[in-house]
């Protein structure tokens, strides 16, 4: 919603749709940068902490971009108070995942990852529309102001939920970082391919869409996308697997490469829309796999760090995906989508290069265990 808010607030009040891409990009990579740092300081002091003080940062960072916009403000003042928003802008799908590990058993999380994967496409619906709706019926500043109140009121309240906050490590038992961990490296590049095969795919419905002059149609068509990915989450989650995560991750990223070759063919809207279903299918199944086995392997005790990285690979894939993409797709959407397979083919590659690294430790029950007794 942040960036979208800001792709609508700044052309409004300057014209300039160039400098509104500018400050969500340099929003958006702040995040991405500072999620893991925020996520390991969540490991060792506990989310609880980190979350309060970080929405109150991040209260006082968009209110001064939101008065730099509405002054337009130089460009360089922009950029910064957006990056500083994207700074204090905590990964709530890392720290809800990690909440997860120390509220159920292992053998549920699957099925609970696959219940947080459901909300995020929910989510990713409905954020958009509302942020639309907010600046066309109220005020071009409303997403921002709206984003604002979520994002604190949504902090508070994860704080206050104590139960299913992970305990912290000990000082002098600190537990070594997230990224240290070669299958966790793995995953990251994984998740990174599988973003640049996202953002690609959003690419070329949007192209699709505005060579059939029919541009109105390039957001159904993504939201399409996010039904298919929502109901194989819900189904995925609801049966049991029988094959080890680490081949699951090859299955449904393969799925989620084939699902994007069907793009370049698309013949009519109607087909369209039916194929960007179908490109949607393997996405969560895949990201609930990738969250499945980062639990595996991760340090006890840093969760929020790992689940961060793979939100930040995730992120910097989109926007590699969505650049390069957006870069072929003047020539047609068929070039962006055969970009997208590309990005999937990488997630791919990696997940059976690194499948020695990929391979879980056995779950560490009496640490679950010490953990709830803990709390």
């Amino acid at each position: 919603m942040r960036p979208l808010s800001c792709l609508l607030l700044i052309p409004a009040v300057t014209g300039t749709l160039g400098d509104a891409g500018v400050v969500a990009a340099a929003m958006v990579l702040a995040q991405g940068v500072a999620s893991p740092a925020l996520g390991r300081l969540a490991d060792r002091v506990g989310q609880r902490r980190v979350l309060l003080t970080a929405c109150a940062a991040h209260a006082v960072a968009i209110a001064v971009l939101l008065v730099a916009i509405l002054l337009d403000a130089p460009l360089w003042l922009l950029v910064t108070a957006a990056a500083a928003t994207g700074c204090a802008s905590v990964s709530f799908t890392s720290f809800v995942r990690a909440r997860w590990t120390a509220l159920v058993d292992h053998g549920l999380l699957r099925t609970a990852f696959a219940l947080e994967s459901v909300l995020d496409e929910t989510i990713f619906l409905l954020g958009p529309l509302l942020v639309t709706a907010l600046s066309a019926a109220v005020h071009p500043a409303a997403g921002l102001v709206a984003c604002a109140v979520l994002t604190t009121t949504g902090s508070v309240a994860l704080a206050l939920h104590r139960r299913s906050e992970p305990a912290p490590a000990p000082t002098a038992e600190r537990p070594p970082r997230a990224i240290g961990v070669p299958g966790v490296r793995v995953l990251m590049v994984s998740y990174a391919g599988m973003g640049f095969l996202l953002g690609a795919v959003d690419v070329t419905m949007v192209a699709f869409a505005r060579e059939w002059s029919v541009p109105a149609l390039g957001g159904v068509f993504l939201s399409l996308t996010a039904v298919g990915s929502l109901v194989a989450g819900a189904i995925f989650g609801a049966v049991d697997a029988t094959l080890p995560p680490d081949r699951l991750l090859w299955v449904t990223t393969g799925v989620l490469a084939l699902g994007a070759i069907p793009l370049a063919f698309a013949g009519s809207p109607l087909v369209m829309g039916f194929l960007a279903v179908v490109a949607g299918i393997a996405i969560a199944p895949a990201l609930i796999t990738g969250s499945t086995l980062l639990e595996s392997l991760a340090p006890r005790g840093s969760l929020s760090e790992g689940f961060s990285w793979l939100t930040s690979a995730g992120a910097l894939g989109i926007a590699s995906g969505t650049a390069v993409g957006g870069q072929l797709a003047d020539a047609g959407f068929q070039r962006s989508a055969w970009v997208a397979v590309g990005g999937g083919v990488l997630a791919l590659a990696v997940g059976v290069a690194g499948r020695a690294a990929l391979r879980p430790r056995q779950p560490d029950t009496t640490a679950t265990a010490q953990c709830r007794t803990a709390q």
